[in-house]
């Protein structure tokens, strides 16, 4: 038995749903808004790579390293996007949150706190983690300020930690929140959404 099992979870219009190739024509439309593949410090596929893209999460899914997720707007099944937990490491019930990418027309709306907040509360409440992670590229500062207003906590930077798509070597801007954190961050983004909603 898998430690993330087959979930769907569902919020504020949103939903995740596990990541199938039938999502490949909403996933491709979804990076297609905004050109997003075009980015260097993001994991966009490019157009033509949507169907590998999706097969590569499936098999991460099968060793059970990753298990992604299509952001689905729930009353119209319009695909947002996507994310998942990755580096699932079930003896320490650890697991992160990253491999994150919304089409550019809903960024900076409730869908990326919302999804945040649904997979936060599967990992803590759920799946009984006692720490989630989140990575970023070190130049990527949208997403930096994003994981820092979920709450987490920097623990630091890996040095020359990957290649990025353009073949530059990226340092590595490492996030974590640990269980005894989840109540007043969940609080906080509860308190967000709602001032948001109004």
């Amino acid at each position: 038995m898998a430690f993330v099992e087959p979930v769907t979870l569902r919020d504020r219009g949103v939903r995740l749903e596990p990541l199938a190739l039938a999502h490949e024509e909403g996933l491709r439309a979804a990076a297609t808004d905004g050109e997003l593949w075009k980015l260097r410090i993001t994991s966009v596929p490019e157009p033509q790579d949507t169907r590998a893209y999706i097969e590569a999460a499936l098999k991460m899914r099968e060793d059970g390293n990753r298990f992604a997720f299509a952001v689905v707007e729930d009353a119209t099944g319009k695909v947002l996007g996507s994310t998942s937990y990755h580096d699932i490491v079930p003896a320490v019930k650890r697991v992160e949150i990253g491999y994150t990418w919304y089409r550019q027309s809903v960024q900076r709306t409730h869908v990326n706190t919302t999804a945040k907040l649904l997979m936060m509360g599967h990992a803590f409440d759920t799946l009984g983690c006692h720490v989630v992670g989140w990575r970023t590229d070190n130049y990527n500062f949208a997403s930096q300020r994003a994981i820092e207003r979920l709450g987490a906590k920097k623990d630091g930077v890996l040095r020359g930690h990957a290649l990025r798509r353009d073949g530059t070597i990226r340092d590595t801007v490492m996030y974590s929140m640990r269980a005894g954190e989840w109540p007043e961050a969940k609080a906080q983004l509860l308190y967000l959404l709602e001032r948001h909603a109004q």
